[in-house]
């Protein structure tokens, strides 16, 4: 049977192959149609034990879950910690979970203890270096409470934790443009919503609040958070981590508000992070230290300390004008004048070409076109 004619052929078909034409086509839609046949029968079968199989997996899903938190606690030196219904949280020893399994290999995660009550302590005033550790004392509080009201074992040696209804955070950076909010915008919500949700048994965990604004303003926020939650009437337990040291004044107004801060040590020129909480509040942020570790040039860094030791000199001296009045105080940078003047990177250019050129190994008209090079770039 003749099926196509071509420019220079004819194709033919026999009717054995028209017939396995059609099944091969219609095979796909032939297995589709047969396994869906093949489902909805297994699932009308298996109608009946529904009730059975759905129990099943909740049990099943129940000891998988408790054989992770047996197998955790086993591994990870994770000890039973104890709820009750006072208002005392106390950790000895805690450790965040997550940071000691990604620590390299032979260092150990430095614990630190905590306690936190509604009687002397309830408001915590954290102050420290730029990365000495003030975020992961906080995110470690939040995930040791959530771990023990979950069921297992916490990353401590000891831990009695207060029952608590909600773990409230404000911590990280982030912003919402597509809505038309800053990260400031996003950050004072977050806190809005903190503080007119809290109740009795609240944990509220704060990282610098306010820093998104001028420092004036910042401080202000911060402060006027930090004296309302102290001032509520439900008191509930906070962790504050802050930049502003100014807050360290709180200690004295208010008796629930205690200072803590991560301490630090200075060798030389080094700042080594002990990432060890003590009591007593910390005066310097090392902001410096840590551009400089990010790579940032050393005339910028000189530059950095430059001003920062004129403001710290105004400061000691007991002056009192605003910080614009101080910023005009500092002096211009000094400029050192180079010796070839606005042809600099020329020069540098050129020596670039003069090191780089063997003369042994190049014939006189290279070196003479090399040199109509050079005279080329000073024009």
């Amino acid at each position: 049977m003749r099926k196509q004619t071509l420019t220079n052929a004819e194709r033919y078909i026999t009717p054995e192959l028209k017939e396995y034409e059609e099944k091969i086509t219609g095979a796909e839609e032939k297995i589709l149609k047969i396994e869906l046949e093949l489902f909805v029968s297994l699932l009308n079968e298996l109608f009946d034990y529904l009730a059975p199989v759905q129990y099943n997996g909740n049990l099943l899903a129940i000891q998988d879950c408790l054989c992770c938190f047996a197998h955790n606690a086993i591994q990870y030196r994770y000890k039973k910690p104890t709820l009750h219904t006072g208002d005392e949280l106390i950790i000895k020893e805690g450790r965040h979970p997550v940071i000691e399994r990604n620590l390299p290999v032979g260092e150990s995660y430095i614990s630190n203890d905590l306690e936190l009550n509604k009687t002397d302590q309830q408001l915590i005033i954290l102050t420290g270096p730029n990365m000495s550790g003030k975020s992961a004392l906080l995110r470690q509080t939040a995930l040791i409470t959530l771990m023990a009201h979950i069921g297992s074992f916490v990353p401590a040696t000891e831990a009695k934790i207060s029952l608590t209804d909600k773990i409230f955070t404000r911590v990280g950076a982030s912003d919402n443009l597509t809505g038309g909010e800053s990260t400031f915008m996003v950050e004072m919500n977050e806190t809005a919503s903190i503080i007119n949700n809290i109740t009795d048994e609240s944990l509220i965990l704060l990282d610098e609040i306010g820093r998104g604004t001028s420092t004036y303003d910042g401080i202000s926020i911060a402060w006027s958070i930090a004296e309302h939650l102290h001032q509520s009437p439900h008191q509930p337990k906070t962790l504050f981590a802050t930049h502003y040291h100014e807050l360290n004044e709180l200690e004295e107004k208010f008796h629930r508000v205690k200072n803590y801060h991560i301490t630090n040590k200075e060798v030389g020129n080094k700042i080594i992070f002990l990432r060890k909480l003590a009591r007593g509040g910390s005066t310097h942020s090392f902001g410096i230290h840590v551009a400089k570790m990010a790579g940032m040039p050393p005339s910028l860094i000189e530059r950095a300390n430059e001003i920062l030791k004129h403001l710290e000199s105004i400061h000691e001296n007991g002056k009192t004008e605003g910080i614009n009045d101080k910023i005009k105080g500092i002096s211009a940078p000094k400029v050192q004048l180079s010796i070839f003047d606005t042809h600099t990177e020329t020069f540098e250019e050129i020596r670039k070409l003069l090191e780089g050129f063997d003369i042994n190994r190049h014939t006189p008209v290279e070196a003479l076109l090399e040199l109509k090079e050079i005279k080329t770039k000073l024009k």
